[in-house]
């Protein structure tokens, strides 16, 4: 079959916010330069770009993976985007944001405007590659009116799973508010696709830089503890829910506790609740796998590259060095690189 990456990033440059509509013009995010202050190294280099977005400042030039070529990450060039895959060995890329993984906006018309506007670049994208690239969509989730549209031309348009963090708006995702959201993912048959990061401004705003693991990975942890608990897979049986770019090495720890918390109510969590609950995990090369196997099972892990960052996460050559690996089958190696994601995905 080939190489599915279950987590590949764009990087978002200007090109990203021609695709505005005129009446969203407005909500241009502005690139503004550090010209003052503590210098900040990044990958090895001076950087002082940011992204000014509904009056919150990103930086847009860190966390770039060095290894990945610009005109490749930032998508000005497909062809390149492409040949790099052929070299990694990659078949197909699922493509995730990178600016969207923290909380961007602070209004409902500006997350209308701005993904919207991101939807349509990467429909553009997949468009010149669509065997090879596809796409999760942003949905405005402050605009539960005329998400249905907007997803459902999305799917037509290359969007493979609909983008969600741990915490939206102040919200976990097992919040009733989101229930809109899981019945148009069962009508249109689009897996969620919980990503490392949050929407949640006073979260991410009270953690510093030091504390990147609380700020970005505790809310996806959070958020698969909680659909869980609260019986969520179980409303919606029709989801597929994919967990990306958190690691799996957890899994062990949650079944654990989900097991002691859930039989106080006289609930059982089954011994593969991957399987279960439609979940698909995406691991980490670091992860010990074989160990994780025996709670998730070969079926429901997934694999990622996280390529165009440079973060605990990233591995360009995840593909190389996990065919390299003598702790599991390469019978199982097999579905974790190459058929678990396109089940996830509907490939």
């Amino acid at each position: 079959m080939g190489y599915v990456d279950a987590d590949a990033h764009v990087i978002e440059t200007e090109e990203t916010w021609a695709y505005l509509a005129e009446a969203d013009r407005a909500h241009t995010p502005l690139v503004v330069t550090q010209t003052w202050g503590r210098e900040i190294v990044s990958e090895g280099r001076l950087t002082s770009e940011y992204w000014l977005m509904d009056n919150r400042v990103h930086a847009k030039d860190r966390n770039i993976g060095p290894d990945t070529p610009a005109e490749s990450r930032e998508m000005r060039d497909v062809a390149a985007r492409i040949a790099h895959m052929d070299a990694l060995g990659i078949d197909i890329q699922v493509l995730y944001p990178t600016v969207f993984l923290r909380p961007a906006v602070r209004t409902q018309a500006a997350e209308l405007a701005l993904t919207r506007a991101y939807n349509r670049w990467l429909a553009d994208i997949w468009k010149q590659e669509p065997d090879r690239l596809r796409w999760v969509v942003l949905p405005s989730l402050l605009t539960m009116d005329g998400l249905h549209d907007e997803l459902a031309w999305a799917k037509d348009n290359g969007a493979c799973g609909i983008f969600m963090r741990g915490l939206e708006w102040d919200r976990h995702i097992s919040d009733p508010y989101f229930f809109p959201v899981y019945e148009l993912a069962s009508e249109l048959d689009m897996p969620v696709c919980v990503h490392s990061g949050t929407n949640s401004i006073t979260q991410h705003d009270f953690c510093t830089e030091d504390t990147s693991f609380t700020k970005f990975l505790q809310p996806g942890l959070g958020a698969f503890q909680s659909l869980i608990a609260k019986g969520i897979p179980g409303m919606f049986p029709d989801i597929r829910w994919g967990f990306v770019e958190l690691s799996a090495q957890w899994l062990p720890y949650l079944h654990n506790d989900l097991v002691w918390r859930l039989q106080r109510t006289g609930k059982r969590v089954p011994d593969n609740f991957l399987e279960a609950y439609n979940i698909f995990v995406a691991c980490a090369i670091s992860d010990d796998v074989a160990y994780i196997l025996k709670y998730a099972g070969p079926d429901h892990l997934m694999l990622g590259t996280d390529y165009g960052h440079n973060d605990q996460q990233s591995q360009v050559n995840a593909f190389s060095l996990f065919r390299e690996r003598n702790d599991i089958s390469q019978e199982v190696a097999t579905k974790i690189t190459e058929i678990n994601p396109r089940v996830l995905y509907g490939l």
